[in-house]
């Protein structure tokens, strides 16, 4: 299928943070003289100009008891939904897979109460602290592939599992054969596996797994010649063919492999050619493919025969309309589907008849939605598109849509926690520096012009073409309910306006982004929302970099900052080829070794190299020892040039109460996991202490929290979805 997760799976391995959360669906897809120790402790280190570097906890005594009770307060209201609807479910023939802690089970669906089995116990895939990744089912449920990894580990290790009717009361089949470095894997038959190898952050072979009665054979089938090129393996969503996906930054390359037919060489659609991003489904012999072939370079569908792939052949089939950004492509049967984003940000879905696609109609979603993700089918197609709606203060909702029928049902009853209570969801859009109008996303319970006293939590990604991640975060409704507001700003450089949006803010355009993050922070002040001495700001990964060239140019808009796993010197990154992902991501920031051009692009906004003595806001800078996407050299340098900074900009100006003096906490923590602590504690222990770190550097009262949240409580019931007519038509 060509969904949401598979349009930029590949790009996951190769980005810094596509993903701001760790994303826990099974189912869909320089060294400068320091020497860090790692083991199962976690190490902490903050550093002021007025001390020497020490642990985390001794010195800042201050978040301490704070942090102890947002954990407390996090972990009731993860337990609070914790029964929401998810996609760690597949269903096969006869069975529902899904997963518990301690491995995967399914149940028979042929019973009238049955029993969970037990088919996959990690303590049999060997040491360590495993979590499931990836779940496939053979066509006809003989045998089951996963992906597990460690919290150490870039490469996932692929397990095989027999199955077959069995007792559900006798001990899970022990694994069949495990693969190590695996990143994606396929079934076309019950007896052959596709899989691609991964060594680091890169794949670029395929392997064909044939299960015999003598044993097992691996087979190259596939490798890639091309260094900035990420191949992965998926299966059309009538499982017809095995694809092979081949994508670069700025090309894409698939191949077919015919399940039928499996032995046989992989068939080339279309070769790679500049700037073309192409993806494709497959139905009743014809491929339909999503391409960036329409008006602007937007994507539109095309159409060509199975047995001509080429693009000399494509027919077009729909083209959205302009300003509409195509999230997700399904076909199902007779209808293409795809998920959209209108101009005013607004999600929905436009069905496509595939015999009559002049007749396209659009079919609007709750207005709260701002997450879209499409359910993986199973071994029974039904007709049927299962995808959950989510919003970052409100939990999933499963939905399920019939494109013959033109009906959406609500899959699963919501419980009263479950809906949006007491809370506004307002589309605003800010005037960037060149007149451009940029989308912004707030979350309130208090009316808009009763925000000027309450903190503010901004969010920005704006990088790679994705689209900032708003699903749930328990976090965020936690905040929302003590009375925050919450911004997401829509910045050029994402993917939120379609492909020409991420055009105009990468590369030479990269500044686009932070001109637009100034620029939707200024319009809601301008509003009445929060001031600077109550506004904080957030981001990790790739996000990082408009956040620290933010504080450079205008530090004095926010009180504070925290950044995840934070990308901070791209100039020093992308002239060190030897580091992992220095030559696959020059497509978007640029190559300022060949390019005098864009290196002084990079120079004139990198967060390390523009520091200055100033005041900066306070800064909790989380970062992770051994990842590979983000070294932690450049956030470790970075850390350093802004300490220094700050104690020069003391030296020569007294502190006062409109300045005070800036935290600047730098919280190291062992693991490879680019994406954060796996471990639930771990995590909660982490997200605990950014809260404490907010509260504290803004200046919050526990007790003005508290009544915050009291007569929020009270408030009349609203759930609105509130759009600013400004800049749209």
């Amino acid at each position: 299928m060509c969904s949401m997760t598979s349009l930029h799976s590949w790009l996951s391995p190769l980005i810094r943070g596509g993903k701001f959360n760790k994303v826990w669906s099974l189912f869909t897809c320089k060294p400068r003289g320091l020497i860090y120790l790692t083991d199962t402790r976690r190490f902490t280190i903050v550093k002021d100009p007025s001390s020497s570097t020490v642990e985390f906890n001794s010195r800042n005594k201050k978040y301490r008891s704070l942090e102890r009770s947002f954990k407390r307060r996090l972990r009731a209201i993860y337990q609070r939904f914790s029964e929401g609807p998810d996609n760690t479910t597949i269903q096969g023939l006869n069975h529902v897979y899904f997963m518990e802690g301690d491995g995967i089970y399914r149940m028979d669906t042929r019973q009238g109460d049955p029993e969970p089995e037990k088919v996959l116990c990690l303590d049999s895939v060997g040491k360590g602290d495993w979590s499931l990744q990836r779940l496939r089912l053979s066509p006809n449920e003989h045998a089951l592939a996963a992906t597990v990894k460690t919290p150490h580990r870039e490469e996932a290790r692929c397990v095989l599992v027999k199955l077959g009717d069995r007792e559900p009361s006798l001990d899970p089949p022990q694994p069949l054969l495990t693969i190590d470095k695996v990143f994606s894997v396929e079934w076309a038959t019950d007896d052959i596996l596709f899989y691609s190898s991964q060594q680091k952050l890169q794949c670029h072979h395929v392997f064909r797994l044939d299960l015999t009665a003598t044993g097992t054979r691996s087979t190259l089938v596939y490798q890639e010649q091309q260094p900035d090129v990420f191949v992965e393996v998926s299966l059309s969503r009538d499982q017809r063919l095995v694809l092979v996906n081949c994508s670069s930054k700025r090309s894409s390359e698939v191949w077919l492999i015919d399940s039928a037919k499996p032995l046989m060489e992989p068939t080339l659609v279309q070769a790679r050619l500049p700037e073309l991003l192409y993806h494709v489904e497959h139905s009743h012999g014809q491929l339909y493919i999503l391409a960036n072939t329409g008006p602007g370079q937007e994507y539109q569908v095309l159409r060509a025969p199975l047995s001509s792939p080429s693009i000399k052949h494509w027919v077009p089939v729909c083209s959205p309309g302009p300003g509409t950004a195509v999230k997700d492509m399904e076909v199902l049967q007779d209808h293409c589907v795809l998920a959209i984003r209108d101009p005013s940000g607004l999600l929905a879905l436009q069905v496509v008849p595939l015999s009559q696609p002049a007749t396209t109609s659009t079919l609007q979603l709750p207005p709260w939605a701002c997450a879209i993700e499409t359910k993986r089918a199973g071994l029974t197609e039904g007709g049927w598109l299962e995808f959950l709606l989510s919003s970052p203060v409100h939990p999933p909702v499963l939905y399920r849509y019939s494109p013959r029928e033109y009906r959406l049902l609500l899959q699963e009853d919501t419980e009263e926690h479950r809906t949006p209570q007491e809370y506004q969801t307002t589309r605003l859009e800010a005037p960037s520096q060149d007149g451009t109008m940029v989308p912004l996303t707030l979350f309130h319970r208090p009316m808009l012009e009763e925000l000027r006293g309450a903190p503010l939590l901004v969010h920005v990604y704006g990088a790679y073409g994705m689209d900032l991640n708003m699903d749930f975060s328990p976090d965020r409704r936690l905040l929302l309910e003590d009375g925050w507001a919450l911004a997401y700003c829509h910045v050029r450089g994402g993917g939120e306006r379609g492909l020409g949006w991420h055009r105009q803010g990468r590369m030479e355009g990269k500044p686009r982004g932070v001109e637009d993050l100034a620029a939707c922070i200024q319009r809601l002040y301008d509003l009445g929302v929060s001031r600077p001495s109550l506004t904080a700001l957030t981001a990790r990964s790739a996000g990082a970099v408009l956040v620290g060239a933010l504080c450079n140019l205008h530090p004095h808009l926010i009180r504070a900052v925290t950044l995840q796993a934070p990308f901070l010197d791209v100039l020093g990154t992308m002239q060190d080829p030897s580091l992992p992902l220095t030559l696959e991501e020059r497509g978007e920031w640029g190559d300022p070794m060949s390019d005098p051009c864009q290196r002084d692009t990079i120079a004139s906004y990198c967060p390390c190299h523009n520091i200055t003595p100033q005041h900066y806001p306070s800064m909790l800078l989380t970062a992770y020892i051994e990842d590979n996407r983000v070294p932690v050299a450049g956030v470790h340098k970075y850390e350093e040039r802004l300490q220094e900074a700050v104690h020069t900009h003391l030296n020569g100006h007294p502190v006062s109460e409109s300045e005070p003096t800036p935290s600047v906490i730098l919280d190291l923590q062992p693991g490879a996991d680019h994406f954060g602590p796996g471990d639930f504690e771990l995590s909660l222990t982490e997200s605990a202490r950014q809260l404490a770190f907010l509260h504290t550097e803004l200046g919050l009262n526990q007790q003005k929290t508290k009544n915050r949240r009291k007569e929020n409580s009270s408030e009349p019931y609203r759930d609105t979805c509130v759009v600013d007519p400004r800049g749209i038509e």
